[in-house]
C-alpha cells in the first residue's frame, strides 16, 4: 500500500453516522476532514470549532469544494443516491453509509455515475468490515474445516426506541429495521457465504401501533452452492442478545447492566414527533446532550449479534475479541488484538481502492447486492413467497 498521502475527507450530514465514524476519521492518519455540509447552524458551526474548516450549507457547495478528495455520505438513506451523484459529478469519490439506497435504480444511478467520472464507490461503515467477521470469513475461505454448509444470524436490540426523525419510522422512506439493521446482518452473511445469495423467504414483524414501522424479521437466504442461512432480529427493546457477546455493546464498549430499559424511559416523556426529532438532534453533533463515543474507552472490535458459520468440521463463531472455533475434538479461541482505531478497515478498503487502485469489496455492485436482499426481504413478507434475486455478486477472488 502506498504511504504518504492523505486522503480529504468532506463529510455530507452531520448526524448520528458522522458522530460514530468520527473517530475514526480524527485518529487515522490517512485521512483527514477538511469540510462538511448540513443544513443546522449549530452543527456546522460546531465542526468549524472543532476541525477549523469550512462547513458548507448544502451538499451541492460540499461537492464543489477543491479541497475535498473523498465525500462520506451520511445523509438519510432516501437522499444517498442524489448525494453521491452529486459528489461523482463532481470528480468526488464517495463513501457512502449503508444501505447504499433504497430503490435498485438509485444504486444503478450511483454506479453509472461513478463510472462515468472515473471515481470510487465504498459502501460502509457496515459490520462486516468487523475484525472478526473479517477472519471468520478467512478461516472459512482456507478450506481447514471442510466446506461451509450453513449461517445462523441472530441480534435483539433496542433499535426501535432510540430517538428517531419521522422519516426514520416510515417503511416507504428507509426507515425501520430492515433498512437499517438487515443491511448489516445480510451483508455479513454474505461475506460469510461467498456474496451469491439465490433465493429469500421473510416474515417481517410491526407490532407497536405507536411506531408502526417493520421492528423485527426473520429470514432464510439460499446461497449458491447449497450453503443457506436463518437471520433473526428485533428492535422492540426487550431481550438484550449482547449478553451472548460478552456484554458488549455493538460499538465494543461494556454494557451496563443498570441501563436496561433505557431506551424505552428517555422515550416516555416524548409528546410528538417534533419532540422526538429534537431529542434525537439534540444527542447528535452539534447538540447539547451529544456524549462522543471516543470519550468512552473501546475495549473490543464492534459487532453485530450472534453469526456462527457450520462447516464440515467446525462451527466457527465470531466474538468482540476473536474467533471461536468447535472442532471435531476440541474448542479453541482465536483472539484477535484490540483495534487501535475503531472501523480502521474501512479506511483500509478506502485508502487502497483511491490510492493503489485496488478493487474495494463493498462497491456499488456489492452494495446493490445488500440492498436487493433487503428488498426481497421486504416483498417475501408481503407476498408470503420466495423471492428469487438477480444482481447478485461474489467474492473476489482469494476471498
Amino acid at each position: 500500500m502506498s504511504a504518504g498521502r492523505v486522503l480529504r475527507v468532506g463529510v455530507a450530514g452531520l448526524g448520528r453516522a458522522f458522530t460514530l465514524t468520527l473517530p475514526t476519521l480524527v485518529a487515522d492518519q490517512r485521512v483527514r476532514v477538511v469540510a462538511a455540509a448540513d443544513p443546522r447552524a449549530e452543527a456546522r458551526a460546531r465542526f468549524e470549532a472543532q476541525f477549523a474548516a469550512t462547513a458548507h450549507a448544502s451538499v451541492e457547495a460540499l461537492c464543489a469544494d477543491a479541497a475535498v478528495d473523498v465525500v462520506y455520505i451520511a445523509t438519510p438513506h432516501e437522499l444517498h443516491a442524489e448525494h453521491a451523484c452529486i459528489a461523482a459529478s463532481r470528480g468526488k469519490h464517495v463513501l457512502v453509509e449503508k444501505p447504499i439506497a433504497v430503490t435498485l435504480a438509485e444504486c444503478d444511478a450511483m454506479i453509472e455515475a461513478a463510472a462515468r467520472a472515473g471515481v470510487r464507490i465504498v459502501v460502509g461503515p457496515s459490520h462486516s468490515f468487523d475484525a472478526p467477521i473479517l477472519r471468520t470469513r478467512e478461516l472459512v475461505a482456507s478450506g481447514t474445516f471442510g466446506a461451509l454448509r450453513m449461517i445462523h444470524a441472530f441480534y435483539y436490540t433496542d433499535f426501535l426506541y432510540r430517538p428517531r426523525r419521522p422519516e426514520e419510522l416510515d417503511s416507504t422512506r428507509g426507515g425501520g429495521v430492515v433498512w437499517s439493521q438487515a443491511a448489516h446482518q445480510i451483508d455479513i452473511v454474505r461475506l460469510l457465504g461467498g456474496g451469491l445469495v439465490e433465493r429469500v423467504r421473510a416474515a417481517v414483524g410491526d407490532w407497536d401501533p405507536a411506531r408502526p414501522v417493520d421492528g423485527a424479521y426473520a429470514a432464510l437466504l439460499e446461497f449458491a452452492g447449497g450453503v443457506f442461512a436463518s437471520l433473526t432480529y428485533s428492535g422492540y427493546a426487550h431481550f438484550d442478545a449482547d449478553v451472548f457477546m460478552n456484554d458488549t455493546s455493538e460499538l465494543g464498549l461494556a454494557k451496563d447492566a443498570a441501563r436496561y430499559g433505557a431506551a424505552r424511559r428517555a422515550l416516555a416523556g416524548v409528546r410528538d414527533p417534533d419532540a422526538e426529532a429534537a431529542l434525537k438532534y439534540a444527542r447528535g453533533y452539534g447538540g447539547s446532550g451529544l456524549v462522543p463515543p471516543h470519550a468512552e474507552k473501546r475495549r473490543t472490535h464492534e459487532h453485530f449479534g450472534v453469526h456462527i458459520a457450520s462447516c464440515e468440521r467446525a462451527d466457527l463463531r465470531p466474538l468482540p475479541d476473536g474467533v471461536m472455533i468447535y472442532g471435531d475434538d476440541a474448542v479453541r479461541f482465536e483472539q484477535i488484538d484490540p483495534p487501535s482505531i475503531p472501523r480502521r478497515e474501512v479506511i483500509d478498503e478506502l485508502y487502497a481502492a483511491i490510492v493503489d487502485g485496488a478493487p474495494p469489496l463493498h462497491d456499488g455492485a456489492w452494495g446493490r447486492a445488500t440492498l436487493e436482499a433487503c428488498l426481497a426481504l421486504r416483498e417475501s413478507a408481503s407476498a408470503r413467497r420466495d423471492v428469487v434475486l438477480t444482481r447478485q455478486v461474489g467474492l473476489p477472488a482469494g476471498r
